[in-house]
C-alpha cells in the first residue's frame, strides 16, 4: 500500500529570492477526478509522464499510488480526460539532508509559492529553512486539485 506523508509551507519571498536555486521543471496537471475522498491526476514533467491515484487526507497523510506513463499517454489524457488543470516550475532543494519541493504556480495561480517536503512518518523531525514562513499542510484551499477549482486569483 502506498502512502505518502507531506507537509506544505508557504515561502517567505525576500529569503527564497537570495537563495540559489538549481534549473526548475515545468510541470502541466491535470485532474480526472477530483473528489473529496480521491483523485486521480495526470502529470508531465519534460519527457516523463505519472497517473496518480491520492486518497483523502488524515492528517498529513494519505493513501498514494504513482504509476509512470508513457509520456504521449499522459498528454493524451491531459487532452481528453481532464477537465481541470494547472502548470507550474518546481525547484528541488535539499536542506539538512531533506529533500524539499518548491513549487511557483503559473497561470490562475500565478503568485502562489508552495514548499512541500516529503516524511517517513507524521512525527519525524526536520529542520526548518530560514525561507519557509507559515505552515498550511491542514489548509485545503493549498491543495492542487482544490487549485484548479479555485485559484489563487481568485481568494481574497
Amino acid at each position: 500500500m502506498g502512502k505518502e506523508i507531506e507537509r506544505k509551507f508557504l515561502l517567505n519571498p525576500s529569503e527564497w529570492e537570495k537563495l540559489s536555486k538549481p534549473e526548475g521543471k515545468h510541470l502541466r496537471q491535470g485532474y480526472i477526478l477530483t473528489d473529496p475522498d480521491k483523485t486521480i491526476r495526470v502529470r508531465v514533467a519534460d519527457s516523463k509522464g505519472w497517473l496518480t491515484i491520492k486518497g483523502i487526507s488524515i492528517g498529513a497523510s494519505r493513501l498514494e499510488y504513482e504509476y509512470e506513463v508513457p509520456l504521449q499517454e499522459a498528454l493524451e489524457l491531459l487532452d481528453h480526460f481532464s477537465d481541470q488543470e494547472l502548470e507550474k516550475i518546481r525547484y528541488e532543494i535539499v536542506h539538512e539532508e531533506k529533500l524539499w519541493e518548491i513549487d511557483i504556480f503559473l497561470g490562475d495561480n500565478s503568485g502562489l509559492i508552495v514548499a512541500e517536503i516529503e516524511l517517513s512518518s507524521e512525527d519525524e523531525y526536520f529542520d526548518l529553512p530560514i525561507w519557509i514562513d507559515k505552515e498550511v499542510t491542514h489548509e485545503q484551499k493549498y491543495f492542487n486539485s482544490n487549485l484548479t477549482q479555485n485559484p489563487f486569483k481568485n481568494w481574497p
